[in-house]
């Protein structure tokens, strides 16, 4: 049996439900799960590819912060970010094939075939676009196919569009129907997430980008049945509405827990000396705390926060990487990085997409900003959609016969029993 695992970021299960038409549906097992939390990408697909919660593969969020370094890193692919034998690691050894196409953590030796957004980022500003590809050709001749390549600014950025999922349909579609398509295939289609978080889900927006979702995930499904494989589909989690900002590093910078530097009157964190820092991500924030003597202090602080809904310590997260404290938003609340108030006290990556160098994810570079030219917005009321926590649940469908559980972790470790069955 060959296999492709499709993920279709922001699918929540009642927004699929009462939205779905497209005819191939009718033709998959679905079932409602509940996912991991953090609801965030990098840790859900760390979640699926191993079975394994946060607690087992260390993927604490989109992020990590590095306790030596004192630096956050947002982003970075190394495959082996994340712990845990893979769902497939039987399967490949028995001699079948693995492919990941725009999956985070994707890079290393675990996979036969990886395609990855991998640009060049130049000294003076701007970016050379490419991709890290696995064979060295593959990402030039399925473009060359397709007469196009993967528009980086499609990708992410307030220019992000349906047009980056479509890509990486179509690269798929053409790959399924080539003699170089592995035998299991993981494709990830980011879209629905833009307009969700840019809109909310219950835009008119987000419907259409749906139905442009559905189109690609149709193509899939055709492709792969003509190419013999079994599909799956699944979302990582539901976007809710966003109401309202939580800014955790003012409020410890205000508590006298967080200190800056000053350069040319921008303020720029000083991690080295803060007593306590948090790295936002959507709808947690781990808060790191160097000095186990401030951990009351900074909870202190963050007790009260309307809109904090829940104050884990590290040792209820279940794994060394979390922060000492980790905060769960309310519903309707996210938590943004920022630890200035005045725009002109904001660091120069600020207004910039720039999600390497920025300490936390900023949702903001979804919007442009009127001033200056090509800037991205900070105006974090500008968000109406967010996720994080596991209020909603997630669709999976399958063509597959499998028991699917009631949780993520609980198909995840269904498929890897049928990949191994295979081996």
């Amino acid at each position: 049996m060959k296999l492709i695992v499709v993920e279709a970021a922001a699918l929540g299960y009642g927004f699929w439900e009462t939205r779905r038409k497209a005819d191939f549906w009718s033709k998959l097992k679905t079932a409602c799960l509940d996912t991991v939390f953090p609801a965030v990408t990098c840790t859900v697909q760390a979640s699926l590819r191993t079975a394994l919660p946060p607690s087992g593969h260390g993927m604490i969020a989109n992020g990590l912060f590095d306790r030596e370094l004192r630096k956050v890193f947002f982003w970075e692919q190394s495959s082996r970010l994340y712990d845990g034998p893979r769902i497939w690691e039987d399967f490949r050894k028995s001699g079948h094939t693995v492919g990941q196409i725009c999956w985070q953590q994707s890079l290393g030796n675990d996979s036969d075939m990886i395609l990855s957004p991998a640009p060049i980022h130049k000294h003076h500003g701007g970016m050379i676009q490419d991709f890290y590809s696995r064979p060295a050709d593959v990402y030039g001749s399925i473009s060359a196919e397709l007469g196009k390549k993967l528009n980086l600014r499609d990708y992410w950025g307030p220019f992000a569009s349906p047009s980056s999922g479509e890509w990486i349909a179509e690269a798929s579609a053409r790959l399924l129907s080539s003699d170089r398509a592995p035998e299991l295939l993981l494709i990830y289609l980011p879209h629905l997430d833009y307009d969700m978080q840019r809109h909310g889900p219950h835009s008119n927006a987000a419907v259409k980008a749906f139905e442009r979702l559905e189109k690609s995930l149709e193509l899939l499904f055709a492709a792969g049945k003509l190419a013999g494989y079994e599909t799956v589909v699944f979302g990582d989690y539901a976007i809710s509405p966003a109401e309202s900002a939580i800014y955790p590093n003012m409020i410890l910078r205000d508590a006298g827990l967080l200190s800056v530097r000053v350069v040319k009157g921008a303020l720029y964190a000083d991690l080295f000396s803060s007593r306590a820092f948090a790295m936002a991500d959507h709808q947690v924030a781990h808060v790191f705390v160097p000095d186990k003597n401030d951990t009351s202090a900074a909870k202190s602080a963050l007790q009260n926060v309307q809109g904090i809904r829940k104050i884990l310590s590290r040792e209820e997260f279940g794994h060394q990487r979390a922060g000492e404290l980790v905060l769960e938003a309310a519903p309707g609340c996210w938590f943004a990085y920022p630890w200035w108030k005045a725009n002109k006290e904001a660091p120069e990556y600020a207004s910039h997409v720039d999600i390497h160098n920025k300490p936390g994810f900023d949702p903001c570079e979804l919007f442009l900003a009127l001033w200056p030219p090509m800037s991205v917005s900070s105006d974090s009321s500008k968000v109406k959609g967010t996720h994080g926590i596991t209020d909603c649940k997630i669709p999976w469908a399958s063509s597959v016969d499998m028991d699917c559980g009631k949780t993520i972790l609980d198909a995840a470790e269904s498929l890897k029993g049928i990949l191994s069955d295979i081996g």
